[in-house]
């Protein structure tokens, strides 16, 4: 079997390293002209994690991640609401990591060019659609920089990795329409300095109507005073929206004033938004769940497939769960047709789920029931506010649809 792989970012470099790890043989064709080490901070839950260390990678992704020890959800006037360990601290089999996407971007390219060999991993080359027969699918496509038509190629089966502007999804779904916005804005920087709390914490503070802020290290010891790269995401309802563009500069005006008042004794909010190397803007948008992935030899992946709103930190993790259930499902299979369709029915309704939990329910709901319950005002004792079991139950409910509950995912293997 020979699979083509368009899209050459987290989920198609997830994915030509776990076909080739199933023994399958893969090419990857990627749009940009050269892979480059760009974006913000991901964070891979231990989901994630465990299939990252099947195949190999674990002593790469700690030497230049930060091991998440504990989640931390404040209000904005920085009074604590609740605080639960993450990954090998709350006893999992797998870490959490925080990473630099760059940088992981670069673990996994790294590591398939040295195992599929440079000749299979091809730049430049971006895809305007497809066709297929009964025994093989062709992808059509063009010259990145020129826009001249490239000779077509083709294989047993084509995955589309090729993200939330996928030719191939349009292809199958024309009539789609626009992206579905949240309401919510988001302003994404990464900020050289002194680490807060445990070191290794990922902490959510406010509330979407006033102005929340998601703020996790993703890079440590960077110089010698110790530093870390910080990474932050500022989040405030906001009525209109520009288009999704994950390069697009960010406006400091346009929402520090809503954290000018942030000032705790473990963080000067203000101070680290200003002092940020650069700032992007970016809608929440997402797309309604699709009632189809796959059309014969053809199948989405990762954000083609799926895209959601990121609030569960969990975008990029179910990226790297499909990956791992289509190459095991190929790698059984003696019809790629019927693998394609077995993966569909098995990761297309459980995506789907945390799609729509993403808008409504992820962990940082419990930001949301605190703001409604104490009017936006401090409060004396958390536990007049809502009680303990009633924040672990939303966290606890996030893991299981997002499919990490510990013991499930440790009794899998």
């Amino acid at each position: 079997m020979d699979v083509l792989i368009i899209g050459g970012g987290i989920g198609g470099l997830t994915l030509a390293l776990t076909l080739h790890d199933r023994g399958i043989a893969c090419c990857v064709f990627e749009m940009a002209p050269q892979i480059r080490a760009v974006g913000v901070g991901v964070n891979l839950l231990p989901h994630s994690t465990k299939e990252l260390i099947r195949l190999g990678l674990e002593d790469e992704l700690a030497r230049v991640a930060v091991a998440t020890r504990d989640a931390a959800f404040f209000n904005r006037f920085g009074q604590l609401i609740h605080r639960e360990p993450l990954g090998r601290t709350a006893g999992y089999d797998w870490p959490q990591f925080s990473i630099h996407r760059g940088d992981l971007q670069m673990i996994l390219l790294a590591a398939a060019t040295e195992r599929l060999g440079k000749d299979r991993i091809v730049t430049g080359w971006q895809c305007t659609g497809f066709s297929q027969d009964a025994q093989t699918a062709t992808a059509r496509f063009r010259n990145t920089e020129t826009g001249e038509a490239l000779p077509d190629q083709s294989a047993d089966v084509i995955i589309a990795c090729d993200g939330i502007h996928s030719a191939i999804r349009k292809q199958m779904h024309p009539a789609e329409g626009e992206p579905r916005y949240s309401g919510v804005n988001m302003w994404r920087g990464v900020t050289r300095m002194q680490p807060i709390l445990s070191g290794a914490c990922m902490v959510r503070a406010g509330w979407l109507s006033h102005g929340k802020m998601v703020i996790y290290p993703i890079r440590d010891n960077i110089d010698a005073a110790g530093n870390q790269l910080m990474n932050w995401v500022a989040e405030i309802e906001t009525p209109v929206y520009r288009k999704r563009d994950w390069s697009r500069p960010g406006n400091l005006d346009d929402f520090l004033p809503a954290f000018a008042d942030w000032h705790f004794d473990w963080l000067d909010v203000p101070a680290m938004i200003r002092n940020a190397d650069a700032v992007l803007e970016f809608p929440m948008v997402d797309q309604d769940p699709l009632d189809h992935w796959t059309e014969g030899r053809v199948t989405l992946l990762g954000d083609a497939a799926h895209p959601m709103v990121p609030r569960g930190s969990n975008g990029a993790g179910q990226a790297i769960i499909d990956c791992a259930v289509l190459a095991d499902l190929l790698a059984e299979s003696a019809d790629p047709c019927e693998a394609l369709k077995a993966y569909e029915a098995k990761r297309l309704p459980a995506t789907a789920q945390v799609v729509l939990t993403n808008r409504t329910n992820p962990p940082d709901a419990i930001l949301r029931e605190v703001f409604e319950r104490t009017g936006d005002r401090p409060f004396a004792r958390i536990e007049d506010v809502i009680s303990p079991a009633e924040l672990q139950g939303i966290t606890d409910n996030y893991k299981r649809v997002a499919g990490y509950e510990k013991d499930k995912l440790k009794a899998a293997g």
